[in-house]
């Protein structure tokens, strides 16, 4: 019998995270993810970087040091996040791309039946545009850290869902680089099956748990 995890910290509805239908710009909150907790993503996430063993100041300073530009513009990080923001918005409308904000951190949930094919980590050929639409804004605002998450449903064996999460996130993350996005500002990982932001039970619920997702956290000097 498999054990499931529950989702890390529904770090969303604590902290107020909005999130946005992708077709229209409206705000809109899933019925089903608010079950689950929106933003599951985000919170799985931070603990994941906050458990690495690398020290994540030595990290931070790389990617200042190969950022082009100057201080996290002059409104600060908000001001900085905000603006990052608007941009994806507007590159990632009508894309079936959902956008979600907590605080600072920004997600990109891609949903697994536009990204790839069934039991495939092989990007499917019109989802590379959506992709380019990200790696323009990443590349102009380059004080992120940029982690891919990989995410299943519950079908399969653990092992299987383990492998096939991280084989999807690293086609994500191995295309970014070949649009010139630092290497140096991504992590890669999967989660298996183990952050559900819906019920398994059901094909609804599978789906949305099929994706993955694209996490920004800004960087700062004290980080």
């Amino acid at each position: 019998m498999k054990k499931l995890l529950a989702p890390i910290l529904s770090c969303c509805v604590l902290a107020g995270c909005t999130t946005y239908d992708a077709y229209t710009g409206e705000e809109k909150t899933s019925k089903t993810a608010i079950g689950a907790g929106i933003g599951a993503g985000i919170g799985a996430v931070i603990a994941y970087i906050d458990n690495k063993d690398e020290n994540s100041r030595k990290r931070n300073q790389r990617i200042l040091a190969a950022a082009a530009g100057g201080a996290a513009a002059g409104g600060g990080v908000g001001y900085y996040m905000d603006a990052q923001e608007a941009k994806l918005r507007k590159q990632l409308r009508e894309t079936g791309v959902r956008i979600e904000r907590s605080g600072d951190n920004i997600n990109l949930i891609m949903p697994g039946n536009i990204t790839f094919a069934t039991a495939s980590s092989d990007i499917k050929a019109d989802f590379y545009p959506v992709l380019n639409s990200v790696a323009i804004v990443l590349e102009e605002y380059d004080r992120t850290l940029v982690v891919v998450g990989g995410h299943t449903d519950s079908d399969g064996s653990d092992s299987y869902n383990q492998t096939l999460s991280q084989q999807r996130a690293t086609s994500v993350s191995s295309y970014l680089v070949s649009q010139g996005i630092n290497n140096v500002r991504l992590e890669t990982v999967g989660f298996g099956e183990r952050q559900p932001i819906a019920s398994n039970a059901t094909q609804e619920g599978k789906q949305l748990n099929r994706r993955v997702e694209i996490t920004l956290l800004p960087v700062t000097e004290e980080g």
